[in-house]
C-alpha cells in the first residue's frame, strides 16, 4: 500500500449494515496484509442554543434549566450509544478473524474532518456504500469528494458486488499522478492472486477552453497509437517491480465513466486516481467520480499522489 508504511486500516462505522459489511472487508485487508484494524466513529453532539452570556448562569429562567439538562441527557445517551456502535463494530470485526489487531474509538466531529484527520495515520481507510448517524451521507455528497480528495491514505467504498474472482481494473491517463494509483492497484492485484487490467479511456480532440483551436482533420489511427503508448508507457515499469502479475491493457474510445462502470460488473475492484486528465479529468470533482462512487458494481478505490517529503 501507498501512504504510512505500518499503519493501520482505518474503517468509519455508523452502527449500519453497511458500515459493517465494511468492517468485514477492512478486517480482510488488515489481517492479509498484517495490519492493524482501526475502527472509528464521527460524534457530533445535538445542538444547543444556549441563553445569551450577558445574562449570566444566574439570570437563567427556571425551566432554561430543564432544558439544559434535557440537552446533557440527550448528550449522554448519544454519546454511549455511538460507543456501543464502535463496541459491536469491534466486536464484529474480532468474530470475521479472530487474530486481528483491532481499536475503536469515538471521535468528536463530523465525518469529513474525522476521517480525512485519521487517514495522515492509515495505510487505507475503507467506508461502507451508505450510512447515518456519525457519517449519514457519507457518500451523498459533499462529504464524499472532501474526503477522496483529501485524505492522505487510498480510501476504498465498499459498494456493489464483493467477488473473489475477476481483475483488478485501474484507470490510467499518462498523468504523474496516476503512478500511484497504478502502483496500489498493482500490489492489490497482487495480494489479491488476480490480475491487473490498465485501462486508458480516450476521445477525440475536444475543446479544454477558450479559444482553443482544434484541427477540423485528424488522422484517427495516429491519435490511437498515440493513446496506446500512453497506456504502454504507464505500466512499463511493474515488469521490474511486479515481474509475475499478469497485466493486461485495454484502450477504450469513450467515456471513462461508462468504461469503468461496464468493467466493475466483473472486476474486483476499481481504482482510480484523485486528479487527472485525458479520460479522467474533473475525476473527483464532478460526475465521474459520482458515476463510479455511486453506481460501480464493486467496490471502488480513489489513490491521490503521495506527497514528496517535506524539507527541513
Amino acid at each position: 500500500m501507498t501512504a504510512l508504511a505500518g499503519g493501520p486500516v482505518l474503517v468509519g462505522v455508523d452502527g449500519s449494515d453497511q458500515s459493517l459489511t465494511a468492517v468485514e472487508h477492512a478486517t480482510r485487508i488488515a489481517v492479509a496484509r498484517n495490519r492493524p484494524l482501526r475502527i472509528v466513529h464521527g460524534f457530533v453532539s445535538p445542538v444547543y442554543t444556549p441563553v445569551p452570556p450577558t445574562l449570566g448562569t444566574a439570570a437563567l429562567p427556571a425551566d432554561a434549566y430543564g432544558e439544559l439538562d434535557a440537552y446533557r441527557d440527550a448528550d449522554a445517551s448519544l454519546r454511549a450509544h455511538a460507543e456501543q456502535v464502535v463496541e459491536h463494530a469491534q466486536t464484529h470485526a474480532r468474530h470475521c478473524a479472530p487474530g486481528v489487531r483491532v481499536s475503536a474509538e469515538v471521535i468528536d466531529g463530523g465525518a469529513a474532518a474525522v476521517l480525512t484527520s485519521e487517514s495522515d495515520k492509515a495505510a487505507l481507510l475503507v467506508v461502507g456504500q451508505r450510512g447515518h448517524g456519525g457519517f449519514g451521507g457519507l457518500l451523498l455528497g459533499s462529504v464524499a469528494v472532501q474526503v477522496a480528495a483529501h485524505a492522505a491514505c487510498p480510501f476504498l467504498v465498499t459498494r456493489g458486488e464483493h467477488r473473489r474472482s475477476g481483475p483488478v481494473a485501474v484507470g490510467v491517463d499518462g498523468a504523474p499522478t496516476s503512478a500511484a494509483a497504478i502502483a496500489f492497484a498493482a500490489d492489490e492485484a497482487e495480494w489479491r492472486r488476480a490480475s491487473l487490467l490498465a485501462v486508458h479511456a480516450w476521445t477525440a480532440p475536444v475543446s479544454t477552453g477558450p479559444g482553443d483551436m482544434l484541427p477540423l482533420v485528424y488522422d484517427v489511427d495516429r491519435v490511437e497509437a498515440e493513446e496506446r503508448r500512453v497506456l504502454a508507457e504507464s505500466v512499463a515499469g511493474l515488469a521490474e517491480t511486479h515481474p509475475d502479475l499478469p497485466v493486461e491493457q485495454r484502450l477504450v474510445s469513450g467515456r471513462a465513466a461508462e468504461a469503468f462502470k461496464d468493467l466493475s460488473r466483473h472486476a474486483q475492484l476499481v481504482v482510480v486516481g484523485s486528479r487527472g486528465h485525458g479520460g479522467f479529468v474533473g475525476l473527483l470533482l464532478g460526475s465521474v467520480s459520482r458515476a463510479l462512487i455511486h453506481h460501480a458494481d464493486c467496490p471502488v478505490a480513489v489513490v491521490r499522489p503521495v506527497p514528496p517529503p517535506k524539507q527541513s
